[in-house]
């Protein structure tokens, strides 16, 4: 599987932090040319993540990105997504597959070695690894991992690994170097010095070209 180096997350409570609207920051991503996107939102009832996934997934209409639900497999169905996101509270990888079907991509946050073994052991399509910095956009986060959390998990998993947690154009090639095929990313993408579209582009040409 080829991974996209770069994963941004639709996060609504951060979007409305800054003044931003989901459909004015999914058209910019899509501008920036991303090939992997994930819709994360912690709080909506049903009814509203669906609202806003359609509002994503018009904006996406057409290109080759791949859209994530975090959580939920059954709305990843409903709203025409390419896959789910799980944590370690949520639906297991396996019942989450057996919600989405084989066409679908799962994915799977760990925060230990343990965690990671057992996901490189599921039906899992990637696994994500966080966080290794510390940061500032969710609630209640797990114990920062560092790069040596990466590096073991790198070498527990031969899956595609995600790392996610505080990453930033300055420390992006870093969580590369140490194993990472991806990061993945949340406020970083909105500084406000730059565009999104340019901070895209800022993250792709500081991390190593993919092999």
């Amino acid at each position: 599987m080829s991974f996209p180096r770069l994963y941004p997350l639709i996060d609504p409570s951060v979007l409305r932090a800054r003044g931003i609207s989901i459909a004015a920051y999914a058209q910019l991503l899509r501008a920036a040319g991303v090939q992997l996107v994930q819709y994360r939102d912690k709080n909506a009832q049903s009814q509203d993540i669906l609202r806003n996934a359609k509002v994503i997934a018009e904006a996406f209409a057409g290109t080759d990105c791949r859209l994530i639900m975090n959580d939920r497999a059954d709305l990843a169905v409903l709203a025409g997504f390419g896959g789910v996101h799980v944590g370690q509270d949520d639906l297991s990888p396996e019942d989450a597959r057996h919600m989405v079907g084989l066409e679908r991509w799962v994915g799977v946050s760990t925060h230990n070695d343990e965690q990671v073994r057992l996901a490189d052991i599921s039906c899992t399509d990637y696994v994500a690894i966080g966080p290794v910095f510390a940061t500032s956009t969710k609630r209640n986060a797990e114990p920062v991992v560092g790069l040596e959390g990466v590096r073991r998990a790198r070498a527990l998993t031969s899956r595609p690994l995600v790392a996610i947690g505080g990453i930033t154009v300055e420390n992006a090639a870093s969580v590369i170097d140490a194993g990472a095929d991806s990061v993945a990313v949340v406020g970083a993408l909105l500084d406000l010095s730059a565009s999104p579209a340019k901070m895209v582009r800022r993250f792709i040409e500081a991390m190593p070209p993919q092999r």
